[in-house]
C-alpha cells in the first residue's frame, strides 16, 4: 500500500576530532548494502596508511580549485588547518538517484551547505565523551605537535557550539552502542510520514464491502451481554 520516494536519502555525520566518526560509518557500512559513503576531495597530504580514491581522492590545491570553478562540488571548505575539502557533486547525485542512501562524513562547514540546498537531510553529530578522551586518543596517535593539538581542540570547540543544526547528536563512549544509536535514527527516518510518496488505497467502500463479504470472515455478532 504505502509507495516510498525512490530517491535515496542524504545523511550527514559531523564530529569533533577523535570522536570516532570514521570508524562508526565504515561500520554502518558494513552492516547495510544499501548504504553508501561518499569519497571527498581533499587537498591535504595523503597518510601512510590511507588509499587514494578509497580514503579521499588526494588532489593538489590548484587542482582543487579549478573544480570550484567547474562548479564540481555539492559542498566544500578550508578548514583552519589551511586544506581543502569537498564533497563532489555528481557522484553523490547519482548515488541518491539510484535508491542508495549516502552519508557524507563532513564538518559543519559543510554540513550547513548541504542543509541549505537539502532540507531533508538527516543530520547527526558524533560526540566523544569527554575533551579528556579527546585528548588522550590524540596523544595515543601520536602524529601532532603540542600546536597541532591546540588547534583541533579549538576547532572541536568551536562545532560543538554548533550542535544545534543538527537533528541528532550520539556520545561515542562505546563504539557498539554508537553504532546501534544511528542505525535506530536512520531506521526511524525511513518510517517518517512525509518521506511517504503516496499511500495507493482502492475505493474505501469497495474494500469495506470485500471484506466483509470474505467466505473466510466470521460475521457471526458479538454476544456483548
Amino acid at each position: 500500500m504505502i509507495k516510498k520516494k525512490k530517491n535515496g536519502e542524504l545523511i550527514v555525520i559531523s564530529g569533533t576530532t577523535c570522536a570516532g566518526k570514521g570508524t562508526i560509518v565504515k561500520e554502518l557500512v558494513k552492516r547495510n548494502e544499501n548504504l553508501k559513503v561518499s569519497i571527498s576531495y581533499t587537498s591535504r597530504e595523503k597518510r601512510e596508511n590511507e588509499v587514494d580514491g578509497k580514503d579521499y581522492f588526494f588532489v593538489t590545491p590548484e587542482e582543487f580549485e579549478k573544480k570550484i570553478q567547474n562548479e564540481d562540488f555539492l559542498e566544500y571548505a578550508k578548514v583552519q588547518y589551511g586544506k581543502y575539502y569537498g564533497t563532489p557533486k555528481k557522484e553523490v547525485k547519482e548515488l541518491l538517484a539510484s535508491g542508495k542512501d549516502v552519508i557524507l562524513e563532513i564538518d559543519v562547514q559543510g554540513a550547513k551547505q548541504i542543509k541549505e540546498m537539502f532540507p531533508e537531510t538527516i543530520l547527526i553529530f558524533i560526540l566523544a565523551p569527554s575533551m579528556e578522551e579527546v585528548k588522550r586518543r590524540i596523544k595515543a596517535r601520536g602524529m601532532e605537535n603540542n600546536e597541532q593539538i591546540l588547534k583541533r581542540f579549538q576547532v572541536a570547540y568551536q562545532e560543538i557550539n554548533e550542535i544545534n543544526k543538527y537533528n541528532y547528536v550520539v556520545v561515542n563512549d562505546i563504539l557498539e552502542d554508537a553504532v546501534q544509536k544511528v542505525e535506530a535514527i536512520l531506521i526511524s527516518e525511513k518510517c517518517r510520514v512525509d518521506r511517504i510518496e503516496e499511500i495507493a488505497v482502492e475505493n474505501e467502500e469497495e474494500i469495506i464491502h470485500e471484506f466483509l463479504m470474505d467466505k473466510d470472515f466470521d460475521n457471526t455478532p458479538l454476544d456483548i451481554n
